[in-house]
């Protein structure tokens, strides 16, 4: 079953866009990408009030990237 958004795909595809444009505009090594996504993703969960709240979304996260990562590979 998909997960569905609040967001639309066009806010989503905005943002991915601006963020996609910014790591590849310098040719920013994948190494150094993902280490600067990952302390994006850390900045924005600890916008988050409560330290429960932040556990919860970083494993939702987390499992999301797997199942992406593995549906990649099965393609």
């Amino acid at each position: 079953m998909p997960i569905m958004s609040k967001y639309s795909r066009a806010e989503q595809d905005q943002l991915f866009e601006k963020l996609l444009n910014a790591l590849t505009e310098t040719d920013v090594p994948a190494d150094l990408a993902l280490m600067t996504l990952g302390n994006l993703v850390t900045y924005v969960l600890h916008q988050q009030p409560s330290p429960e709240r932040r556990t919860a979304l970083a494993q939702q996260f987390g499992t999301i990237l797997l199942k992406s990562v593995q549906n990649k590979q099965a393609n």
